[in-house]
């Protein structure tokens, strides 16, 4: 992992400077953007006939099929994430509609992951304000004032299997049924529901002309694989050593995106399934820029390419840092903090 400021180039420009400079990005390109669903789409909608035709083949054939899927399905939750930005079309009608319907495909109420997304953008870092579309994370000094109990819980909760396993099916089977954080009101009890209603009826239109199989081999596999990666680019956008937590009073919004927010470097195969999300620094800075002008940032700024980057390799062994030090500004290991502070 680079460090947060590489080389005196970037030490020049300030978060704020940044944000500046990335405001000639934001606008979206409607043909552009047109190509980037129908290229997603059709895709989509073409493996799932195949592998809904492969049911009579081969149950393997159509699990390999159902991986194809997944990576679709994958670009089409960030076509989604875009549109909830108002960065994917200039007119904002038309960017929520596509994002409704994306979500019944991603079983997530637009509206409501909208909020709890927008919540996420404006608290990012803040250790005043955790709890709303972010990974629950402690600090060394709040862990070890918990009960014992409370570390076991929260050990439970921060553990691979935990997140990765269980929390994707968890997350957008059960969780999202629901406006989880926002109960209180309609307007996102209808958007639950109405994508509810609208998941229920397309699932049993597939089980009245298929049956069961084209839901248990292509649409739950698919939908699974495509949850777990989504949590995990997630969760090694923000959760690496050197990210940035702060205190209300010393936290600042675009210090948090900028050095809060890795530049997870994927081989161009996956940056393409996944939108280019991995350049998450730079979109969290500047959330109205495409996402597929990104690169296009990168290219023209060399400094913002070298920030924060992280390779799959280095990513993995974030999966073990669990608690923010203070002292250090380092996210830590269990074990780490044990052998600072006993």
């Amino acid at each position: 992992m680079s460090q947060k400021q590489n080389g005196p180039q970037a030490a020049e420009k300030t978060a704020r400077d940044w944000v500046k400079i990335l405001a000639q990005y934001r606008e979206p390109n409607m043909l552009r953007s047109l190509f980037e669903l129908t290229v997603t789409v059709v895709p989509f909608v073409l493996l799932w006939a195949l592998a809904w035709w492969s049911l009579s083949v081969s149950y393997w054939l159509t699990l390999g099929l159902s991986v194809l899927i997944a990576a679709f399905l994958l670009r089409l939750f960030t076509i989604q994430h875009d549109c909830g930005h108002g960065s994917f079309f200039s007119n904002r009608r038309l960017s929520d509609w596509v994002g409704r319907i994306i979500g019944v495909l991603t079983l997530t109420p637009y509206d409501v992951w909208r909020r709890t997304h927008s919540i996420h953008h404006s608290t990012h870092g803040n250790l005043g304000k955790r709890g709303m579309g972010d990974i629950h994370t402690m600090t060394v000094a709040e862990y070890r004032a918990e009960s014992r109990w409370g570390r076991l819980m929260y050990r439970l909760y921060r553990h691979p299997v935990t997140l990765f396993a269980i929390g994707p099916g968890y997350l957008f089977f059960l969780q999202n049924r629901i406006p989880y954080g926002l109960m209180g009101q309609a307007r996102y009890w209808i958007s639950a529901m109405g994508t509810n209603l609208t998941i229920v009826i397309a699932l049993a239109a597939i089980w009245y002309f298929g049956g069961l199989m084209p839901l248990l081999l292509i649409f739950v596999p698919a939908t699974l694989l495509a949850a777990t990666a989504g949590l995990w680019l997630f969760y090694v956008q923000h959760q690496f050593e050197t990210t940035q937590w702060e205190q209300e009073d010393d936290w600042q919004l675009h210090d948090a995106a900028l050095h809060g927010s890795s530049h997870y470097v994927l081989p161009p195969v996956l940056q393409w399934i996944s939108a280019n999300i991995g350049i998450h620094h730079v979109h969290h800075l500047y959330s109205r820029i495409p996402f597929y002008r990104l690169p296009q940032v990168l290219r023209d700024h060399a400094e913002l390419a070298e920030g924060n980057r992280m390779t799959i390799r280095e990513s993995l062994a974030n999966a073990r840092l669990h608690l923010w030090d203070e002292n250090s500004k380092r996210l830590l290991s269990f074990a780490q903090a044990r052998q600072l502070y006993g």
